[in-house]
């Protein structure tokens, strides 16, 4: 058979897709994925995330699954044993699998199940940032803390990732590696290097914190307890420099990954991904992070930008095409010719990367939250009835999600130009993007929308009857045995 290519994925921790200059942000600095974009790679603008936390994204676009199939909805329950995962499934094929210490998908407190997954996991000084807790004065829950001297986190993972990579022989057995970085993810911080990158005056005024009327009450909640009202202008403005200065500095790290192939001559014949699990308010709606059962644009649409191995075809530049980080999976295990051993929801985009005007999906969907029961499906309750300590920079999430209202299971469903959201709780959405493409103006009561708005729902309906579960593959007896009866030893 043809020798598999080498797969290459690089995960970016909280990356808005409209943080790279390719998709029309002025104030961006990301020459290198823009570069990429533009000469070899297909950059999806319509990428939504299955949910837009970091452990439930994970565990589906690794899978194929929609976070409601096996319950992975939380920031709590991982994989276990008996997961199938892209890495579980690439090992099977043949591959040798490399990971940094960067996880959010398999249970870290199982002995001996990481190395079902991986061949390799590398384990480097990973430096906390000094000065989490001392930020700006009298905003403790902003998670802004600036520019420091000198940013050291995610670089010792990606000279790593670089030095594996060296390795790699073109002969060898193909290699699949996983890098998954910090950044962006908060605090918003950065070194003098790359805040100086990022123009201010370029950057698009926020979604200010007055223009929330019909929002979620999650977003209500989240501002209550952040308590940042009287955060500035001038303050916002710094988070939203910071941030951007966090993707340029992603992009340098995505440069070196990509100059470390082509000089083990294997850049041409590996499938390179470069995917963010979900986004980020970043001052947005008055918010710093991000909420789990919030759906705006900003936290559900990501970066997806994906070059296939020589010799596969291929149509560089930008698509509007709808894709879901479900549909990750199923590409990789395309371009890899390994069949999945369990069924599941992705859908190749090889149509797509080879003709960017193709269309595989008329609707995307993400979700989030929680039943009233489900405590353990909040963060809150980790600590305990009494929740976490106000010195935790995640305290005013945590009590937003132990609101049953606030934090209730949500689902979205969008078909690129609409958009409905519907809940158990605290208020249903919908939003027409093409005249309100950044999420203002709930239009949830108005007339002219009422028949879209019912074909948004039947849709939804139709999507969960389809994914509401996977059938294990297998047959079992229905009759007792002797050796079932039987103690194992």
């Amino acid at each position: 058979m043809t020798k598999r290519p080498n797969i290459i994925i690089i995960n970016p921790d909280e990356m808005r897709w409209n943080t790279m200059g390719h998709m029309g942000n002025p104030a961006a600095s990301t020459p290198r994925l823009d570069s990429f974009a533009e000469n070899d790679a297909v950059s999806f603008e319509n990428a939504y995330c299955q949910n837009p936390v970091c452990v439930p994204s994970r565990c589906s676009f690794l899978t194929g699954l929609y976070p409601h199939v096996h319950g992975y909805r939380t920031m709590h329950y991982l994989m276990h044993e008996g997961s199938d995962t892209l890495f579980s499934e690439l090992r099977g094929a043949g591959y040798k699998v490399w990971m940094n210490t960067r996880n959010d998908f398999i249970a870290g407190n199982v002995p001996g199940l990481m190395a079902t997954q991986f061949d390799e996991i590398n384990i480097p000084e990973r430096p906390l940032i000094s000065g989490r807790h001392e930020i700006i004065e009298g905003f403790p829950y902003s998670h802004y803390i600036g520019v420091i001297d000198e940013v050291k986190t995610d670089i010792n993972d990606t000279l790593a990732a670089c030095e594996r990579i060296r390795r790699q022989k073109p002969a060898d057995d193909p290699l699949c590696l996983f890098i998954g970085w910090m950044n962006p993810h908060v605090p918003y911080v950065t070194d003098q290097e790359h805040y100086d990158r990022i123009n201010p005056d370029l950057i698009e005024e926020r979604v200010h914190y007055k223009d929330t009327e019909g929002k979620s009450e999650m977003i209500r909640k989240l501002r209550e307890f952040a308590d940042l009202g009287e955060f500035t202008e001038e303050q916002w403005k710094e988070v939203q420099r910071v941030y951007l200065a966090q993707c340029s500095y992603v992009d340098d790290m995505f440069g070196m990954i990509v100059d470390a192939l082509k000089e083990a001559g294997i850049y041409d014949d590996s499938l390179i991904v470069f995917l963010s699990d979900h986004g980020d308010f970043a001052g947005d709606f008055g918010l710093p992070e991000k909420a789990q059962n919030s759906f705006e644009d900003i936290l559900t649409k990501v970066p997806l930008l994906i070059k296939p191995p020589k010799g596969e075809k291929v149509m560089p530049g930008k698509t509007q095409s709808l894709a879901e980080l479900v549909d990750f999976y199923a590409t990789v295990m395309d371009y890899a010719g390994v069949t999945p051993t369990h069924d599941q929801f992705g859908i190749s985009l090889r149509p797509v990367i080879e003709n960017t005007e193709t269309k595989i999906r008329d609707y995307a969907f993400s979700e989030g939250g929680r039943r009233p029961c489900e405590k353990q499906a909040d963060e809150y309750h980790k600590y305990g009835d009494a929740g976490p300590a106000k010195t935790s920079d995640y305290w005013a999430k945590m009590n937003a999600e132990a609101d049953d209202s606030a934090h209730a299971k949500g689902t979205m469903i969008t078909d690129g130009r609409y958009k409905y959201i519907l809940r158990l709780g605290g208020g249903d959405e919908f939003y027409d993007l093409e005249k309100d493409p950044r999420e203002m103006i709930n239009r949830i009561d108005c007339e002219e929308y009422k028949s879209i708005i019912l074909e948004l729902k039947m849709k939804m309906l139709e999507w969960y009857q389809e994914t509401c579960d996977a059938v294990p593959r297998g047959f079992d007896t229905r009759f007792l045995t002797k050796e079932s009866l039987t103690p194992a030893e």
